[in-house]
C-alpha cells in the first residue's frame, strides 16, 4: 500500500475553485483536490477565498481577479500566491502550480526544497519556450501528446489528459436537434465559421459564451434570435442542458489548443462533436464514434449529417472510457511520486 503524500495545489487567483460559471483550469483543479483527498493523500489547496473543496483551503487572496479590477497587475497575484506555497515547501512532498496564462514556477525550480510541477494550460509558442528553457529541469505537465510537442528541451514528466465528472453530465438520448457553441469568444475558437457552418447546414445555432468586446464587434451583428440565439455564459446545469439539447456541438477551432475540455464534456452528454483537425482534437475526438474531425470547413459541412446520426450512448460510452476523474488522477499520483522519489534521492547524503 502506498505512503500518503503532502501536496499542495495552487490553483488560479482569477476566481473561486470549483468556478461558478465557465474556467477549465478551476474545474480541473477542484476534481484533482477531491480525487487525491478521497485516496487519503493530506491535499493543501492554495486559492481564493469562497472555494469549495474536500482539501484543507489556504486563500491567499479573498477574492480573484475576474471579479476584482482593483487586483492589479494580475501577474504579480498569481506570483505572491504561488510564492506562499513555496514558503511553507517543507511542509510538502510536491507543489503543483496549475498555470493560468504562464507556468511562473518554473523559476522555483532551483529555490524551492520541494519540487515544483507545472501543468500547462495553453499552447505556447517558440519565445515563450526559449524563455522557459533558462530554468533547466522544473517538471511540466503536458495536457497532451499535441501540446507535449511544443514543449521542446523542457522536462514533460508526463501526460495526463483532462477528466469531466461524469455523474454530473447526465445523459439524453434525444436531442432537440439543434448546433451549438460552446466556449470563448475568440477569433481562434472559430465562432465565425460555426454560425457559417449552421448556416449552410440549414440549422439553427445556439451560442453560449461570456459577452465580450469580440463578440459585440464581431458577433452579435449576426446573433438574430431565430437562426443564430444567443444564450449568454451559462453554469453547469444550463451547460449540460444545452449539451443535451443540441445535435451536435461544433468545434472549428482556428488556433491550436492543447486540449479542449468541451470536447469531453459533451461526449459525456453524449453530444457528437463536429471538429476542425487541429491542436489536441484528434486526441479527443474518436471519428465515427464520438463526433467527426474535419481538414476544412467544406469537409465538415458535408459530413455534419453523419456526426449527427451517431449513436449517443455510444459517445457516452467513449466519454466514460477516456475521460473519468479517475484516470486523471492516476497519472498525476505517479507523477507526484516518482517527484518524491527523485527529491528523496537528492537529498539522500552520499556514502
Amino acid at each position: 500500500m502506498h505512503t500518503a503524500l503532502r501536496i499542495a495545489l495552487v490553483a488560479p487567483v482569477a476566481q473561486p475553485v470549483p468556478p461558478p460559471r465557465s474556467g477549465s483550469i478551476e474545474t480541473m483543479t477542484a476534481l484533482l483536490a477531491n480525487g487525491l483527498v478521497d485516496r487519503g493523500h493530506d491535499v493543501t489547496l492554495f486559492a481564493v477565498g469562497g472555494s469549495r473543496t474536500r482539501a484543507r483551503l489556504q486563500a491567499t487572496f479573498e477574492r480573484g481577479y475576474a471579479s476584482d479590477p482593483a487586483m492589479w497587475p494580475w501577474e504579480s497575484c498569481e506570483l505572491f500566491h504561488l510564492a506562499a506555497a513555496v514558503r511553507q515547501a517543507r511542509a510538502f512532498d510536491v507543489i503543483h502550480h496549475q498555470a493560468e496564462y504562464a507556468p511562473i514556477g518554473i523559476a522555483y525550480a532551483g529555490v524551492s526544497a520541494t519540487p515544483v510541477l507545472q501543468t500547462v494550460h495553453h499552447s505556447p509558442d517558440a519565445s515563450e519556450v526559449r524563455v522557459w528553457q533558462t530554468s533547466p529541469g522544473a517538471p511540466i505537465v503536458a495536457l497532451s501528446r499535441a501540446q507535449a510537442a511544443l514543449l521542446q528541451g523542457l522536462d514533460v514528466v508526463a501526460i495526463v489528459p483532462h477528466a469531466v465528472d461524469l455523474p454530473a453530465f447526465a445523459f439524453r438520448p434525444e436531442p432537440d436537434g439543434d448546433l451549438l457553441f460552446l466556449g470563448r469568444f475568440t477569433e481562434g475558437k472559430g465562432v465565425l465559421q460555426a454560425i457559417e457552418i449552421a448556416r449552410r447546414a440549414g440549422r439553427r445555432l445556439v451560442l453560449a459564451a461570456a459577452e465580450n468586446d469580440y463578440y459585440r464587434a464581431a458577433i452579435a451583428p449576426l446573433v438574430d434570435g431565430s437562426h443564430v440565439r444567443y444564450a449568454g455564459e451559462v453554469d453547469h446545469a444550463a451547460k449540460v442542458d444545452l449539451l443535451n439539447r443540441a445535435g451536435a456541438l461544433l468545434y472549428p477551432v482556428q488556433a491550436a489548443e492543447p486540449f479542449g475540455l468541451v470536447l469531453a464534456e459533451a461526449a459525456a452528454c453524449g453530444c457528437p462533436v463536429a471538429a476542425l483537425d487541429g491542436g489536441a482534437v484528434p486526441e479527443i475526438v474518436a471519428p465515427g464514434i464520438s463526433g467527426g474531425v474535419f481538414s476544412s470547413l467544406d469537409a465538415l459541412v458535408e459530413g455534419l449529417p453523419s456526426v449527427l446520426a451517431l449513436d449517443r450512448q455510444r459517445v457516452r460510452a467513449h466519454a466514460m472510457e477516456h475521460f473519468g476523474i479517475d484516470r486523471m488522477v492516476d497519472g498525476y499520483e505517479r507523477v507526484y511520486r516518482a517527484l518524491a522519489t527523485r527529491q528523496n534521492d537528492a537529498d539522500r547524503p552520499l556514502p
